[in-house]
């Protein structure tokens, strides 16, 4: 297989990404106030402490939202199949997920293959294993990042930010409320 050269699928199919809009520090504030909101609705709901959203074009009109599922179902994949369902890949690519947590693997895959152009997450993956704790059985924390699964994949340019400073502390404070029931004790010396 020849080796892959960066920005080839964008010179060979221009159409395919369309130039996004820069967004601003408000916009990333409130898509990730949106994702907090579905969060919150989730855990009230009993589910697990992630969402996503799906912000337009436009880096303000939440077009779609979805929480954790399950173990298999996460907020981001879920909501990503779906985006994909209900929209053009032209128009995906000019869009944003946002997530209070900064998406796995599967999810992050997924996001690549349904042609989501921006990804902004809250919280880290690092973060999250700190606050879940070693062996807590609703959420066996792997040790990736966004940006690194997304470094083998050098046709599209998928923008990164995260994980978020200010933002990324309220949504830990909130999931903690989740999470410190999950937790396993610490070791006693």
């Amino acid at each position: 297989m020849a080796s892959l050269n960066p920005g080839a699928a964008t010179a060979l199919v221009p159409e395919l990404f369309p130039e996004r809009t820069p967004m601003t520090a408000d916009q990333i504030g409130a898509g990730i106030r949106a994702a907090l909101e579905v969060q919150r609705r989730a855990v009230s709901l009993g589910k697990r402490p992630f969402a996503a959203v799906l912000v337009g074009p436009d880096n303000g009109s939440v077009l779609l939202t979805h929480q954790s599922v399950d173990q298999v179902n996460h907020a981001e994949s879920s909501l990503a199949r779906l985006a994909y369902s209900h929209y053009p890949k032209e128009f995906l690519w000019r869009c944003t997920l946002f997530s209070t947590w900064e998406p796995c693997g599967m999810c992050t895959a997924t996001i690549y293959w349904a042609h989501i152009g921006r990804i902004v997450f809250a919280g880290s993956n690092d973060q999250l294993y700190e606050l879940t704790g070693p062996g807590n059985k609703e959420n066996f924390t792997m040790d990736w990042h966004t940006r690194d699964m997304l470094k083998g994949c050098p046709q599209k340019n998928i923008e990164v930010f995260g994980p978020l400073e200010v933002e990324g502390r309220t949504v830990i404070e909130e999931s903690d409320k989740y999470w410190s029931r999950t937790r396993r004790p610490a070791n006693p010396s």
